[in-house]
């Protein structure tokens, strides 16, 4: 199968590369039904994927009949936090922003395909505060997100996209180490199987009545084996795989898989 995103052969490094995409364009879907995904996560570890902040119930709604006027209507549990009811309409993980205290925060958020982080870590923090474990964000790229969120006009719609490998096919990681503690178990003749290219998608936009911001999350899965089924998009795996500056790869982790991926690209003539 050929990937659906490969924000690889874009770069290489940390990127802002945020696009205009249509309405049309905003959720990509494909997913048939993402509440059997997030319910029993919502149920069993809620703490985990979902936060909210007391004063975010007017932008929760306002987010809810933004996701029903773009799916169409549907009806909704009345115990449920709006967020989460229009969550569970899409595959898409949903992050309210909000400005409060001279800051942009998370105000609200359902996470149910967390990258090693939880709703917890992050709910009530700040664009800074969410940030800093990555090098350079502040002094590369915290002034120009922070003027995005503000000059951000209603009817924009920004995408961006990021990649990582990990060995594991599942959506819900909020802990690493469970999955990193098995890569020296991994037969490096299995690499192409075992590994996986992670993508987030990921898109912003205004809400017009309350002024806060929505911010998707979607991630998209595939192994390393279906990198065969196009050349060009191998090479360019391989050129970002290599050319990934430190402090990225540092972030990313990928020295931890540097064995496993030279021998997959060796062996399949991107050596």
């Amino acid at each position: 199968m050929i990937p659906r995103h490969a924000p690889y052969e874009e770069s290489a490094d940390f990127t802002i590369g945020l696009k205009p995409i249509g309405e049309a364009a905003w959720l990509e879907g494909g997913e048939t039904d993402p509440a059997a995904r997030k319910d029993p996560l919502f149920a069993t570890c809620r703490e985990v994927v979902w936060g909210e902040t007391p004063r975010s119930h007017t932008g929760q709604a306002e987010v809810l009949r933004l996701i029903d006027e773009t799916l169409g209507p549907a009806s909704h549990q009345p115990d449920l936090p709006d967020l989460y009811a229009a969550a569970r309409r899409t595959p898409d993980d949903l992050v309210l922003m909000e400005k409060h205290d001279g800051a942009w925060r998370v105000s609200a958020l359902s996470l149910c395909a967390p990258t090693f982080f939880t709703a917890h870590d992050v709910l009530g923090r700040s664009l800074a505060e969410i940030h800093g474990p990555v090098h350079g964000f502040a002094a590369r790229f915290l002034a120009r997100v922070e003027r995005i969120f503000e000059g951000l006009r209603p009817g924009l719609i920004l995408e961006r996209r990021n990649w990582s490998l990990v060995n594991s096919d599942q959506s819900f990681t909020p802990d690493p180490a469970p999955i990193r503690a098995r890569i020296g178990s991994i037969d490096p003749a299995d690499a192409g199987f075992e590994l996986f290219v992670r993508v987030e998608r990921q898109t912003l936009r205004r809400l017009p009545q309350t002024g806060g911001a929505l911010f998707t999350i979607r991630v998209w899965l595939h192994p390393l084996d279906d990198l065969l089924d196009d050349p060009p998009r191998l090479a360019a795996f391989a050129r970002a795989w290599r050319a990934a500056p430190a402090d990225f790869r540092d972030y990313k982790r990928l020295g931890l898989y540097d064995d496993l991926v030279e021998g997959f690209l060796r062996d399949h003539g991107a050596g």
